[in-house]
């Protein structure tokens, strides 16, 4: 079943299609006081990186080159600065801009920060007031930095000094929190987040008023209107939480709308009923006035958190012999829908095609897939137990149910890859102008979807969460190359490359990395002592070249392991600031529920299908995922532990250990069996009658 790429809405009207100039690059500067030479839609960030995403196409990528392959083992320290002055909590998500010299970062407090950045001395500190709030990036224009706070503030501060300017709220429109924001020719575009109903919000610079919405969630009326079932659409979410993309020659921006939400979970789609629009799409809209342009939605009816909400990349490439102006789209389904970005259609093609179906899902007969596939694995594979360790990085966690991408689901948890929290999620996609490829790290953190779970859906304990980084010819559609790496790089782990043919990216262990953009492999390393969560930038003081990255850390997908700081790292040739003391690496199993408890505690005995409160067996039967009760049990090599399937359940429980394989016992009411562990390690088990209650034994040296 082939069909266009754009999902049509009876009454839409299409941008007409401009021609295209080959070779032609966007020229439209980015206003702002004090900028310099500035940055063009699709044209490359110089000595300054002057937005989140580097320019308004969100390239992450510089034409600076004097860091090279044959000099990059020089590359130090230049200086650090922590800005919060030793903080080691919360979430530091915010990717740093420089202008003429200075950066702008964002603390995990949302405190806004102006260093130097040739020497890393604090300019100034603004020191927000109405509680701590996850930040992405601030923006800088007409000599003003934009940040936003709790309770839906916009405040406008003096790029100078630090003082307010001014201060607006803006309610009812969803969450004006984590968004970073972009500044363009007198407006600002900012997105909303983790709400009933969002929307994609432009506003006047100067005074902070809002000039225009547009809703994720369309009304009866509205353009995308009759999608929804009944009144779903007052709290189906398709919040805009990441950044747009603005073509200013075309005079449109690109925006990417989040998942579709119900009255109960994400996973149930029962009282939506239709595509839902414009949950998980992108949407061009009019630069000025917020009208609809065209859009293309990358899941229809989404049951699955599945949102590829990315921030835009805008690119010109040549797509068949011709020069295409194109938008790169897509990231937790590990697939780039390429569009053309003046009128939403594929030059590549992308086809509708069957999956399977759910009625009481309402789920939507078709899905679209770009006709080259995607660029990482779509199905959990099962590997048997006892063989290498970890094994593939898609490998499913025994018992479950596993099914391709777009398995639907109802009572029964249900395994899928690359999961809600893996793909390539939220970090910052690069773009290099000189490989002409296109970059993203990714993750596998498969999840388990069932309206039996709460939030978004399961993610297995006991599973391992690493990750990668791809290259893929957006010419073609095509992986040039891809590399698998320790963890998952989908969280804010962005990417910067440069005109030298180099590629950044950080890892949750604290490591900065340096690889060849042409092929992946490694030349550099430098450990900043904290997760980084944001992206690496580059700058130019004097006709010297910088690099600098944020390393504060977050808790996805890692939770608490996950090194937190409050690290501004700026590095040049033959810098003389050592590297940090490495952090306790992040744990990438995902791990079980509870506090650990001595063997001694509960006679080395684990007790299944009942949950452990308190010291307290449960008295009922549970299928929950801390139905094993203890879930970690610690004991000392040597150890026999007892599993116990009481006397009082009523159907067949079991506990299988994976991967080593270990044991595989299935027990009827009232049996017992055992096992000896003789080797020190962490060995999951998880319940052969549902997988959900999983447990770990922890084996200490004798």
């Amino acid at each position: 079943m082939k069909q266009s790429a754009e999902w049509n809405v009876k009454g839409m009207v299409m941008v007409r299609r401009r021609e295209l100039l080959a070779g032609a690059v966007a020229a439209v500067a980015l206003a702002g006081a004090g900028q310099g030479p500035a940055s063009a839609t699709t044209g490359r960030a110089e000595r300054n990186f002057p937005k989140v995403g580097g320019n308004l196409g969100n390239q992450s990528y510089t034409g600076l080159r004097d860091v090279h392959r044959g000099n990059v083992r020089r590359l130090r320290g230049a200086w650090l600065n922590n800005i919060e002055g030793g903080l080691t909590a919360g979430n530091s998500q915010s990717t740093a801009v420089a202008v003429d010299g200075v950066l702008y970062i964002e603390s995990a407090l949302g405190n806004v920060v102006a260093v130097d950045g040739r020497t890393g001395a604090t300019i100034w500190k603004y020191a927000q007031t109405r509680g701590t709030v996850t930040r992405r990036g601030v923006a800088v224009g007409a000599g003003k930095v934009y940040t936003c706070a709790n309770g839906n503030w916009l405040i406008a501060l003096d790029q100078r000094t630090g003082q307010v300017i001014w201060e607006r709220q803006h309610n009812g429109y969803g969450n004006l929190e984590k968004g970073a924001v972009t500044y363009h020719d007198g407006m600002l575009y900012c997105g909303t987040n983790d709400g009933p109903r969002g929307a994609a919000l432009a506003f006047d610079a100067e005074t902070g008023d809002l000039a225009w919405h547009f809703w994720g969630t369309a009304a009866p009326g509205q353009v995308g209107g009759g999608t929804w079932e009944g009144d779903s659409w007052q709290s189906g979410g398709a919040t805009p939480w990441m950044h747009c993309a603005i073509d200013a020659d075309l005079g449109l921006v690109y925006w990417t709308f989040g998942n579709a939400r119900g009255a109960r979970s994400s996973q149930d789609g029962s009282e939506r009923g239709g595509q839902n629009l414009f949950a998980n799409s992108i949407v061009a809209m009019d630069l000025k006035t917020g009208a609809y342009r065209w859009h293309f939605q990358s899941i229809h009816h989404d049951i699955w958190d599945m949102d590829n909400v990315m921030a835009p990349v805008l690119l010109d490439a040549r797509v068949q012999g011709r020069v295409r102006k194109l938008v790169v789209y897509g990231s937790k389904t590990g697939m780039y829908y390429i569009l053309d970005r003046s009128d939403g259609s594929a030059p590549l093609g992308i086809d509708e095609v069957p999956v399977p179906q759910e009625p009481r899902q309402k789920t939507w007969p078709t899905q679209p897939f770009p006709r080259q596939g995607g660029w990482t694995e779509q199905t959990p594979v099962r590997q048997p137990l006892g063989t290498v360790i970890p094994g593939a990085p898609h490998r499913a966690v025994p018992n479950y149910r596993i099914g391709p991408l777009y398995t639907p689901h109802w009572d029964e948890p249900i395994l899928t890859i690359p999961g809600h929290g893996g793909g390539a999620d939220w970090n910052h996609q690069s773009y290099s102008h000189s490989t002409r490829l296109v970059y993203t790290g990714f993750g596998y953190v498969a999840a388990a979807h069932s309206l039996t779970e709460s939030s978004n859906g399961l993610r297995p304990p006991g599973e391992y969460m690493t990750g990668g980084v791809v290259a893929v010819d957006p010419s073609t559609n095509r992986v040039r190359w891809k590399k698998n790496m320790p963890y998952s790089l989908a969280h804010g782990n962005g990417i910067l490359t440069t005109a030298s043919d180099l590629l950044f990216i950080g890892q949750p262990d604290g490591n900065l990395l340096c690889l060849d953009a042409r092929s992946g492999r490694e030349l550099w390393r430098w450990q900043t002592g904290a997760a980084i969560s944001s992206s690496p930038i580059a700058y130019e003081i004097d006709g010297e070249q910088y690099v600098a990255v944020y390393a504060g850390g977050t808790g996805i997908p890692y939770g608490n392991s996950a090194p937190r700081g409050d690290h501004l790292w700026a590095f040049k040739l033959d810098g003389t600031v050592p590297p940090a003391t490495a952090p306790p690496p992040p744990v990438v199993r995902r791990p079980v529920s509870g506090q650990p408890v001595d063997g001694s505690a509960v006679n080395n005995t684990v007790v299944l299908a009942r949950v452990y409160d308190n010291g307290q067996v449960g008295t009922v039967e549970s299928t929950a995922v801390n139905a094993m009760a203890p879930t970690h049990l610690r004991v000392l090599a040597g150890t026999t532990v007892t599993f116990v399937n009481p006397a009082g359940n009523v159907h067949v429980h079991g506990a299988t250990q994976f991967f080593e394989g270990l044991f595989d016992i299935k027990l009827k009411p009232g049996e017992s069996g055992q096992y000896t562990f003789t080797k020190p390690g962490e060995y999951f088990f998880n319940d052969t009658f549902s997988p959900r209650p999983t447990g770990k034994i922890e084996v200490l040296p004798a």
